[in-house]
């Protein structure tokens, strides 16, 4: 199988497990998922979260997911035990699907190092 086609049933097989466990069966685009995944690293399940805070969390998923690829590396937790990453090596420019391919493959190794998806 060539390697898109597989990325394209692994994103799919992603999709559908955040959408039957946190969307009441609507549609998630990328920064509900990332959203969901940093609340995942966190660890603080069943809070609110402000405006700011859901801003963070979208930017510890993006650091964890992207954490294999050597951009970033985890770097402490601070007295609210949230993570922080520190930059390794900037992100090349990427066109916006680009980025968008870049961030589902990220998120589907995530999933596969989770074993969530296989």
């Amino acid at each position: 199988m060539a390697r898109d086609e597989q990325l394209k049933i692994r994103w799919e097989q992603t999709i559908t497990f955040f959408q039957e466990r946190f969307s009441d069966g609507e549609a998630m685009d990328l920064d509900a998922i990332l959203f969901m995944i940093g609340v995942q690293e966190l660890g603080q399940l069943h809070r609110k979260f402000q405006k700011d805070e859901k801003y963070q969390l979208m930017h510890i998923a993006i650091c964890r997911v992207l954490e294999p690829y050597g951009y970033y590396q985890f770097s402490h937790f601070d007295e609210d035990k949230w993570p922080h990453y520190a930059v390794v090596q900037n992100l090349p420019p990427l066109k916006a699907g680009e980025q968008s391919l870049l961030m589902k493959e990220a998120i589907v190794n995530y999933m596969l190092e989770a074993g969530v998806i296989e």
